[in-house]
């Protein structure tokens, strides 16, 4: 088992070189030869699988009237060909810092910190902290939305050596940050914007440190069991329960599969604030609508939320802000909040239209770009969405 995993490693390392209507129509059913919604937009979800060459999909909605629903196409298992279900968790990826930054913000809320707070209140202790980049200069602001000019650690080629000499470590936050340590920033703290998932690990070591308890514990009691989201679940190792299998793309063409019975194979455990988090597409568009709708936080936390520095546009889209882990976008829709994810063999794209107040998630179990065809998720996103506004229209 070992010596056929270690062919996934090179692989891992390609991958992060290159980083409103009423309820009852819908319960109705069919209305003669009038399609319902879900009908058009699985026909929709059916017809991007057919054009483009990703595996499968899963895509989650929460609409204006508080019908929230999934849906699913093509495979989840190309060895088996077994079908993609709405049921099925896909890594989320980075959208995952979508629930460290509201942790963050609850802290905020219970007076236990502030936004403005260095960095090094609670972190300066440590025997390493000094040599990070920026360090003295370094806010809990600026961790969350990217403005510290701390890079990605995993873009240290020595992080991908050690990754792929030892796929299965198990890392420490620490041993994260330590990637960084000594090296020069692309910018002073506060005067620039780079996207880091360095970050955010380091927003979990003070989460963890305040609440003196895991950063996962935290997570199930302030915001998976109040808000009942049973469908996503933390990633502590190589194996996921109901984790439908992702597929990377392999040198020379084709596939490869990040999943082998059942297991990962490497670790995908260091990820973890960074992102860390399986979940259903029904599920993600649940905790979307509860978060932008200010159900998580309230005012004037939601509005911090949201306060968004400009951020670059090659990496999130043109017109692009970065608020606290919120990708704030202008499109077709009006403006979208939400988060993207990549990880191998993964891919997930959330956006939520306040002027709708509709939220919708699309996930494909690959990492690959070619495979998503001439549109990207934000693309496929958006024309599901306007599939419901016209829907909505009509009716």
């Amino acid at each position: 088992m070992e010596m056929k995993t270690l062919r996934y490693a090179p692989l891992v390392v390609m991958l992060y070189a290159t980083l409103p209507f009423s309820s009852n129509d819908i319960s109705a059913g069919p209305r003669q030869d009038t399609p319902t919604l879900r009908e058009l937009l699985q026909t929709e979800l059916d017809q991007m699988h057919e054009q483009a060459d990703f595996p499968g999909a899963t895509a989650g909605f929460a609409l204006a009237d508080g019908e929230i629903f999934g849906l699913a196409t093509g495979y989840s298992d190309l060895s088996n060909r077994d079908a993609m279900t709405p049921s099925d968790r896909l890594h989320m990826a980075s959208l995952g810092k979508t629930f460290v930054a509201a942790i963050v913000l609850q802290l905020v809320g219970e007076g236990k910190i502030g936004l403005e707070d260095p960095v090094s209140k609670w972190l300066g202790d440590r025997d390493w902290f000094e040599r990070l980049p920026n360090a003295k200069d370094l806010t809990i602001r600026m961790l969350l939305n990217h403005t510290s000019g701390l890079i990605h650690y995993e873009r240290n080629p020595q992080f991908n050596q050690d990754l792929s000499r030892n796929l299965y470590k198990s890392w420490k936050p620490e041993e994260l940050a330590a990637y960084l340590l000594d090296r020069e920033p692309p910018f002073e703290a506060g005067k620039g914007w780079v996207y880091s998932d360095t970050n955010f690990i380091l927003l979990g070591m003070i989460i963890e440190k305040i609440c003196q308890d895991s950063y996962y514990s935290q997570l199930r009691q302030r915001l998976l069991e109040p808000l009942r989201l049973r469908d996503i679940v933390p990633i502590e190792g190589p194996v996921v329960p109901g984790l439908a299998p992702g597929y990377m793309e392999a040198r020379g063409g084709g596939f490869s599969p990040t999943l082998v019975n059942g297991t990962f194979v490497f670790n995908p455990q260091f990820e973890w604030t960074g992102g860390g988090l399986a979940g259903t597409a029904e599920e993600i568009a649940r905790w979307a609508k509860a978060l932008y709708e200010g159900k998580v936080l309230g005012d004037p936390l939601s509005r911090s939320l949201l306060d968004g520095v400009e951020a670059d546009p090659d990496d999130l889209g043109p017109g692009s802000r970065y608020g606290l882990a919120v990708v704030i976008l202008p499109t077709p829709l009006g403006i979208s909040y939400g988060h993207h994810g990549i990880f191998p063999g993964y891919r997930t794209r959330l956006m939520y239209f306040p002027e709708h107040k509709l939220a919708v998630v699309l996930q494909v179990n690959t990492s690959s770009r070619r495979a998503l065809g001439e549109k990207g998720l934000v693309d496929l996103v958006v024309e599901l969405a306007r599939t419901i506004t016209r829907h909505q229209s009509a009716d």
